[in-house]
């Protein structure tokens, strides 16, 4: 935790004040609704965080997929650990929700990969990696995870307007009603 400007730096501050009030509200929510927290959980108190918007991360376990901290963006340092039995079993969970910016899979089978990165209804699906981003490939979410698509060559058609415009510069005037 710490200056985000330095590249050691893994978790920086929460970029306003409201949403660091809206992260440890959260974070109190999914305690009153009874997930476990396993670690952080609270403001950072690090000499290193200084008087800025820190949250430690936090892992919660025993996360029903109905509590507000499995079916809301927190956007924060929160992770809610929530067990599945099979490949179906997991989409069910992580497609459960009306939310769907980004998604996960740690495995090492190229199959999963490919399934779960089909199959989850996430605008960006990552694979033994997370977080990797390039202005050239689109971002943005399903369902209610924004509107469009950022970046790559996707997000200029949002400021574009499609139009067809037919011009006949041989001077005769064809018959408009037949199809050429």
């Amino acid at each position: 935790m710490g200056n985000p400007l330095e590249m050691t730096t893994q978790v920086g501050p929460i970029t306003t004040r409201p949403q660091y009030e809206k992260v440890l509200d959260y974070i109190r929510i999914a305690k009153e609704e009874g997930a476990v927290c396993r670690l952080g959980g609270a403001p950072a108190e690090r000499p290193e965080c200084g008087s800025g918007w820190f949250v430690e991360p936090t892992i919660f376990t025993g996360v029903d997929p109905k509590m507000r901290i499995a079916q809301e963006e927190v956007f924060g340092p929160v992770l809610s650990i929530i067990p599945f039995d099979t490949e179906e079993d997991a989409i069910r969970i992580a497609n459960g929700t009306v939310y769907g910016l980004a998604a996960g899979v740690w495995t090492t089978s190229i199959r999963r990969a490919l399934m779960m990165s089909e199959k989850l209804e996430a605008g960006t699906v990552w694979v033994n990696t997370y977080r990797a981003v390039s202005y050239m490939s689109p971002f943005g979410g399903y369902k209610r995870s924004g509107i469009g698509r950022e970046s790559g060559q996707e997000a200029i058609h949002e400021y574009l307007q499609t139009k067809s415009v037919w011009i006949d510069i041989a001077g005769n005037a064809p018959n408009p009603f037949v199809m050429r």
